[in-house]
């Protein structure tokens, strides 16, 4: 097990509303220095799918699909010790700081993909700038229980404010 440190800047801009966090690039994801970079992984499809879009392939077409939806992506963690891309072997955790997205967006609301990335959110971030998150389930491939269409539904109706 090794330590690493986040190598992707946080996708924002001055119109970014709704903060999406994960727990920490993937090895994928840290190869093509992008977020959700698995071709497994069901992130890109199931925002593609909310929003009516084409599924993006290139960063520039993600970066647009996150960005023309007042859309921010980032993760909880700057640094940790992981094995490969196991949310389960993460250790000596260290967050990032969100207040340069916090400080130069209009955040209204902060989600979390899984609940590894939500357990880590209230633990390091949550008692810092005292914003509560709500957690979403992981569009890992690895959670085998929740379907597409599953993911659909639950995402869907709270990305889109449509929750009570």
């Amino acid at each position: 097990m090794s330590k690493v440190v986040h190598p992707i800047e946080p996708l924002f801009d001055e119109r970014s509303e709704t903060l999406i966090l994960g727990s920490f690039p993937s090895v994928k994801s840290r190869e093509v220095m992008f977020f959700y970079g698995h071709k497994q992984n069901r992130f890109w499809p199931l925002l593609a799918r909310i929003f009516e879009a084409d599924t993006p392939v290139t960063i520039e077409e993600k970066s647009k699909l996150i960005l023309d939806n007042k859309l921010a992506l980032w993760d909880v963690i700057h640094s940790c010790e992981i094995d490969g891309s196991a949310d389960s072997t993460i250790k000596a955790v260290v967050p990032n700081n969100l207040s340069v997205m916090l400080e130069n967006a209009p955040i209204k609301r902060i989600f979390v993909n899984g609940r590894k990335a939500f357990a880590l959110y209230q633990k390091h971030i949550e008692p810092t700038i005292g914003i509560g998150a709500r957690v979403l389930p992981s569009t890992s491939p690895a959670n085998a229980a929740y379907s597409l269409d599953r993911l659909y539904e639950i995402w869907s109706r709270e990305i889109k404010g449509e929750s009570k």
